[in-house]
């Protein structure tokens, strides 16, 4: 289990089967937070990703998941209670969405953000009208295979040793046809359903 710390609210002292969570655009005030739980969910990443470039990288479009104290505004930027939960990075080229990373501090896993910050990422691929988004994930890592899978996701090929830690494969699995009546009903009908496994209602996520 990763582990990170930040200044102000220690994420211990939060429940995270009561915590209620937003996902918005990532600001330049989230990107330390942001980077932190990269470097702990994934240590073995060389070089790591450096946030400050990738947040003025035109191609690049960052979500994240996080907490506060209130939701009357987009960002609690000045409240150091504020927590980002994870995020996900993708880049937009040529048409195509890559998922750069999809990342969930270990704390509040288990509780649906994974699983909202990959709709919310569908989502921003059809406003781009992005002809597929593909994405590497290990093969040994049959629980995100199962979450991409149930949005559409199917295997297309193997990246051979493409983990550095311990040289594991990576699936490629892309999504195609986002665009299309039949996909934007079944995405709307899985929020519905993850909506009422969390219990947070679409009004209190719509950044």
């Amino acid at each position: 289990m990763c582990h990170s710390e930040h200044s102000g609210d220690s994420l211990h002292d939060r429940n995270p089967g009561t915590i209620g969570y937003r996902v918005r655009k990532m600001l330049w005030e989230d990107v330390e937070q942001v980077r932190g739980i990269d470097l702990f969910c994934f240590p073995t990443m060389l070089p790591p990703t450096n946030y400050k470039t990738e947040f003025i990288n035109p191609m690049a479009h960052y979500l994240v998941a996080y907490t506060g104290p209130s939701y009357d505004t987009v960002a609690d930027t000045e409240n150091p209670k504020t927590l980002i939960l994870g995020f996900i990075g993708l880049w937009y080229l040529a048409g195509e969405i890559h998922v750069i990373n999809l990342a969930v501090h270990p704390d509040f896993r288990s509780i649906g953000v994974g699983e909202l910050l990959l709709i919310r990422g569908i989502e921003v691929a059809i406003r781009l009208r992005a002809i597929l988004v593909t994405l590497e994930v290990r093969v040994s890592n049959i629980e995100a295979k199962a979450l991409y899978s149930k949005y559409g996701f199917s295997e297309r090929g193997i990246r051979r040793a493409y983990y550095l830690d311990n040289r594991e494969d990576a699936a490629i699995m892309t999504l195609e046809q986002m665009e299309s009546p039949a996909y934007i009903k079944k995405l709307q009908q899985l929020y519905r359903t993850w909506s009422e496994k969390t219990g947070i209602s679409s009004e209190t996520n719509e950044d």
